[in-house]
């Protein structure tokens, strides 16, 4: 059974924090206009955390949404009759929200770079609408003055927060929400998600999931967290300055979580006390005049240089170093037994796993049929006018010299590559048209030659990752659902774990394992999607001799009422394993038949070893 953590440590651990900082960090020479303010950039920086640290979203246009929601809020309380300022904030969030989605959905169409530089085109333009075509609203460059303090009317009585003690209460009070918020959304199916669209994003749509949805949705959060941040800022300066539009306000926000540390919630607090209190030391108490920015700018390289994960990182590194210290030592034989698990077992016994998708078992007739398959890529042709059909229940294998265009054609089966013409119908139904992602939700999911998981989470995960698709469907916006409590997904990972002989390195980072506990791992991910039909590309790639037994063994064991196609240059082991062979060459189908036909074929010894008639030649793995 997985580990749980006890619950509610991190939110007590940080409530006692937040009591007692205001009576600490004063003594450490903060003031408290900075302690505020620290706060207010943290809770900016949780969003931007839930963006770039757990999504791989780098954005540069924060201060768009952090300008947008502070604006309305101060708008309504300056401008209108407007006087509740706690649904001043409310709406400024929800207006941060709306422009986040819509901006969401013209710079999430690229990935990369060139997401990174949409966001700051967009940051800029909302500076320049800020400052001209809607100045009669924002002031402009004089920004909007008179911002009264947070306030909380309660019918019979209003609570006025306006010392510095009341307002960091109410500014503690809100982040702490944001911060158990955020934390709720990470410990849920969508944060774990969120992690696997940042380790392999083209991996998670593999498995069935909408990464373009996700993405949007934790855009859209973040801009929120912005919004809310920005209408806190007027409240506690008592005018919302223009400079919350402009790049360096989203440059900071980016600095200060790389100071803190990505990927963790707390480094923006981090980051941010770091980089306020840097900021005031060098201006105030060295009177460094113009060039604190310079100095401020050296700290910031060097910070990054040394501890690359940042200030969180660097504590938590420092932690699991000194409890290494305290505990004895694991055996080395623990990973070589854990490599070694499928030899103990090459003769297994199948694992039942639980069974959702609408059952194939004793159906008959074509699974998968294609017909007219052709894909080219400008003149060249990678595959010509394939037919191909496999029947439920059926091994086939497919082989094929180098460059016969057996990869594109897997590609073509799973949605991957959109065919130049021809037709696929699985299971009934037309699936040409459809995306990677709606092929897994069907049930045909794929194995990749080169491995592709999820390199900085633990087999568990991974696993989990690959359930969660058929258990959740494509898109579902649980955010504050445990993920221990989605119904199945418990015994869908042991079951899967327990069918790759993973089980005893369930909890065991993917970085650590062997080559080839990482080979079982993706063909694990493909099965713990309960599909219907399995493909798998080349298994056996890059194994030894003795895995090479082994992995044999496991997909005998896995093959007992599945349907599958399997690629492999190892003729010899895919000869033993499959029913019906189907040789491609040049992009067409040269020839179909039982590995025996096969192997006595003329064709197939013509395009393999150029003529050269020997039955035995096949032997040791000719491709």
């Amino acid at each position: 059974m997985p580990t749980r953590q006890r619950p509610f440590v991190v939110e007590i651990l940080t409530l006692l924090a937040l009591v007692a900082a205001p009576f600490v960090l004063p003594h450490l020479g903060f003031s408290p206009t900075t302690i505020n303010r620290i706060l207010i950039w943290a809770l900016v920086g949780i969003g931007f955390d839930l963006l770039f640290g757990f999504t791989g979203l780098l954005s540069f246009g924060q201060a768009a949404f952090f300008g947008t929601g502070g604006m309305f809020a101060a708008w309504l309380l300056t401008q209108t009759s407007f006087t509740n300022t706690l649904v001043a904030l409310l709406l400024g969030t929800v207006v941060a929200g709306v422009v986040g989605y819509l901006v969401g959905l013209i710079a999430l169409r690229r990935t990369g770079i060139y997401f990174a530089m949409i966001t700051v085109a967009i940051a800029e333009v909302f500076f320049f609408v800020e400052f001209n075509p809607l100045s009669a609203y924002t002031g402009g460059e004089n920004g909007l003055p008179g911002v009264p303090t947070p306030n909380l009317m309660l019918g019979f009585t209003t609570i006025e927060f306006d010392s510095n003690m009341s307002m960091y209460v109410f500014f503690a009070f809100w982040y702490f929400v944001g911060l158990v918020l955020a934390l709720r959304l990470v410990r849920s199916p969508v944060g774990l998600l969120l992690r696997a669209i940042r380790d392999n994003p083209l991996r998670a749509q593999a498995l069935g999931h909408d990464i373009h949805g996700y993405k949007l949705a934790v855009f859209v959060v973040a801009a929120m967290y912005s919004g809310f941040a920005g209408g806190l800022l007027g409240m506690m300066q008592g005018f919302m300055p223009p400079d919350a539009f402009m790049f360096a306000t989203s440059g900071e926000i980016v600095m200060q979580t790389a100071i803190g540390g990505a990927g963790w919630l707390f480094g923006p607090l981090l980051g941010a006390t770091t980089w306020l209190f840097l900021s005031d030391f060098f201006q105030t108490t060295l009177n460094l005049g113009g060039t604190w920015k310079l100095v401020l700018g050296v700290v910031f390289v060097l910070l990054v240089v040394f501890l690359r994960r940042g200030l969180v990182g660097a504590i938590v590194d420092l932690y699991h170093l000194v409890r290494r210290g305290k505990a004895p030592a694991e055996p080395e034989a623990a990973t070589t037994q854990a490599a070694a698990a499928p030899a103990a077992h090459s003769s297994a016994t199948v694992v039942a796993m639980p069974v959702r998708r609408k059952a194939t078992a004793g159906k008959s007739g074509p699974i998968l049929q294609v017909t007219g398959l052709t894909k080219r890529y400008g003149g060249l042709v990678a595959n010509l006018d394939i037919d191909f059909s496999v029947d439920h229940g059926e091994m086939r294998g497919i082989i094929g010299p180098n460059g016969a265009g057996k990869s594109t054609f897997f590609k073509m089966l799973t949605c991957e590559v959109v065919p130049t013409a021809g037709r696929i119908v699985f299971d009934g139904r037309d699936i040409t048209g459809l995306g990677v992602a709606d092929a897994c939700q069907l049930g045909l999911t794929k194995s990749y030659q080169i491995n592709q998981l999820f390199d900085r989470l633990t087999v568990r995960q991974n696993l989990a990752i690959a359930a969660l698709g058929e258990l959740r469907g494509k898109f579902k916006l649980d955010m504050f659902e445990s993920l221990p409590k989605v119904p199945g997904l418990d015994p869908q990972v042991e079951s899967t774990a327990a069918l790759v002989h993973l089980v005893d390195r369930l909890d065991t980072p993917v970085a650590e394992l062997a080559y080839g506990e990482k080979r079982r791992l993706e063909i694990g991910l493909a099965l713990a999607t309960s599909p219907s039909l399995l493909l798998l590309d080349e298994p056996l790639a890059g194994m030894s001799p003795q895995e090479r037994v082994a992995t044999v063994g496991l997909l005998k064991s896995i093959a007992q009422g599945r349907t599958m196609i399997v690629i492999d240059h190892d003729m010899d082991s895919l000869f033993e394993l499959v029913e019906r062979v189907t040789v491609l060459q040049e992009g067409r189908v040269l020839v179909e038949g039982t590995p025996e036909e096969i192997k006595s074929n003329a064709k197939v010894q013509e395009a393999y070893l150029g003529g050269v008639g020997e039955e035995l030649a096949f032997h040791g793995g000719l491709a």
